[in-house]
């Protein structure tokens, strides 16, 4: 396989951006040498044990028609409206392939920084689906449309820790046909079959065994959802199905991971079983650990782990098994007889990499080095264009640190409090932004205004004018401050004697006369004033 140049994947970038991407990625490799990267060790009755896992994702194409017709793809018609004769396998009915879904493929892979293949072929994959009328998938194996690829994933540890990042190798991307629906508990006699997914387009993105916790799982799909997301590629509704993924989990002993990537040899890392269809961050890091500790239990008893693919309950947090699982031989992969192979020609492959949007690395890279931001904060921020966007109003020729924690800290907290979605907060960028340029230019304290943020939510109104309404201008007048600091020395003989032994009274007074200015003067002037009249 053909390497790519180091540099192609962002080649549509002028020389500024490419330099800011280049300089984050050397910070990033320079801060995160894999020393915050530490085993997940599950300790046993027998010694300890370690997680393996590669996730196979599933994401829905974003398209108004189906892989192989030109039936909808629109979510929430009534079933089996969205159906054509391809779709329901009706005799002679032959597929025809969707250029804008290749499109779309090809736009994802150049997003994964992946090789993208000028040849690729759609094969069957046999195995009885009742759900898909044909009896097999029509799908990618031998010859995918995009190769090898590579993410940066940053975590958060679940249960503390530092922060890291890590490199994930993508070991493909192919196209296939989702099938239909089974509907079980209409009748409890019966099942009820809907074909409107049928048909429909998936990438399927499968990642190389190089995550290791639960929590790097999780991040890995959150990464992954986001990129997708900024490419237009998939619309990342979990809730709708519309990105799934696929864990498969294994267990093995200390030092037998790093065989497995110095000798390629799968054989050291166990046998692994399938979670499937798991659509929740949450749920995907409990239904991995529950399913640790099951085969380690089983494995420690002298028993052996049979390859399968099992559900995951979110009520009981335990996997069940489904099926067993098949190797790749048991599909009987052939070349489909009604489809040619895929030729797409390097110019057009170069048009489209023309047209990629900003993603998420490249934003968050400018995000520390225009805005001079943390890489944390960058992160939150960059993660989806919505909050990127959002960010950007806000800080618009305002403080950008300042605009930063208030987005992420106040606004954000509020909304995931209140499980409200961005798009339906009730403060604006601009409104936001009004606010922080009260507390930029002194009008209000940094306290009060989180009150006036309170008032701003509950729908009184701009900042300004909620201010103006309520007298909650902060008291900058020096002259009105120190009388308020005299009272309240000349009250207080005993904390003034003990100020040269006990400093930390310093605080106390601070807050006596916030408490005797109503909370309005200003904090900076206080401390000013004090410590020339305490003799600090």
């Amino acid at each position: 396989m053909e390497e790519l140049a180091p540099i192609e994947w962002y080649s549509r970038l002028d020389s500024d951006a490419i330099g800011r991407v280049e300089e984050r990625r050397n910070r990033v490799s320079a801060e995160n040498d894999m020393s915050a990267r530490k085993p997940y060790v599950i300790k046993g009755e027998t010694g300890d044990w370690e997680l393996v896992m590669g996730l196979e994702v599933h994401a829905q194409v974003s398209s108004n028609a189906k892989l192989f017709s030109g039936a909808s793809t629109a979510f929430g018609a009534d079933p089996n409206c969205n159906v054509s004769l391809v779709d329901a396998a009706m005799p002679g009915m032959l597929p025809v392939i969707n250029r804008y879904c290749v499109e779309q493929a090809i736009r994802t892979g150049l997003g994964l920084k992946a090789q993208i293949n000028t040849y690729s072929r759609f094969d069957r994959k046999n195995y009885f689906y009742p759900d898909l009328p044909q009896g097999y998938q029509i799908s990618q194996f031998a010859h995918p449309i995009v190769g090898e690829g590579e993410i940066e994933v940053d975590v958060e540890p679940a249960h503390g820790g530092d922060a890291y990042a890590f490199s994930c190798r993508i070991e493909r991307l192919h196209l296939e046909q989702d099938a239909g629906k089974s509907i079980h508990d209409m009748d409890p006699s019966s099942t009820y079959v809907d074909l409107n997914r049928s048909g429909v387009a998936l990438m399927e993105i499968v990642s190389m065994p190089d995550i290791r916790t639960p929590a790097e799982a999780a991040a890995y799909v959150k990464k992954l959802r986001a990129i997708v997301i900024a490419l237009g590629t998939c619309d990342g509704d979990m809730d709708k199905g519309n990105l799934r993924a696929d864990v498969n989990v294994s267990v093995c002993r200390p030092g037998q991971y790093e065989k497995f990537r110095e000798t390629g040899d799968f054989s050291h890392l166990g046998t692994r079983c399938e979670l499937k269809n798991m659509n929740s961050f949450r749920f995907i890091q409990q239904a991995i650990e529950y399913e640790a500790r099951r085969q380690i239990e089983i494995l420690e008893d002298g028993g052996s782990i049979d390859q399968e693919t099992r559900l995951f309950d979110p009520v009981k947090v335990e996997t069940r098994s489904m099926r067993s699982k098949e190797d790749a031989h048991d599909y009987r992969y052939f070349p489909d007889p009604d489809l040619l192979p895929l030729e797409v020609e390097q110019a057009w492959i170069e048009e489209i990499r023309a047209t990629l949007p900003e993603l998420p690395d490249e934003k968050r890279a400018r995000f520390e080095t225009d805005y001079g931001l943390s890489r944390y904060d960058a992160g939150v921020l960059s993660a989806d264009a919505e909050k990127a966007s959002f960010f950007e109003e806000v800080a618009k020729g305002r403080d950008p640190k300042l605009a930063a924690n208030w987005v992420t800290q106040e606004l954000f907290g509020y909304l995931n409090k209140q499980d409200i979605e961005l798009a339906d907060s009730p403060v604006s960028a601009s409104s936001l932004g009004g606010l922080i340029e009260l507390i930029a230019n002194d009008t209000i304290s940094g306290k009060i205004a989180k009150d006036v943020f309170a008032r701003m939510i509950e729908g009184e109104g701009e900042a300004a004018d909620i201010v103006e309404k309520h007298g909650l201008k902060q008291v900058t007048d020096t002259g009105a401050i120190e009388k308020v600091v005299d009272e309240i020395i000349a009250a207080n003989p005993e904390q003034v004697a003990q100020i040269k032994e006990k400093p930390k009274t310093m605080g106390w007074f601070v807050g006596q006369v916030m408490k005797a200015s109503g909370g309005k003067a200003n904090p900076k002037a206080v401390n000013d004033i004090l410590k020339a009249k305490l003799g600090l």
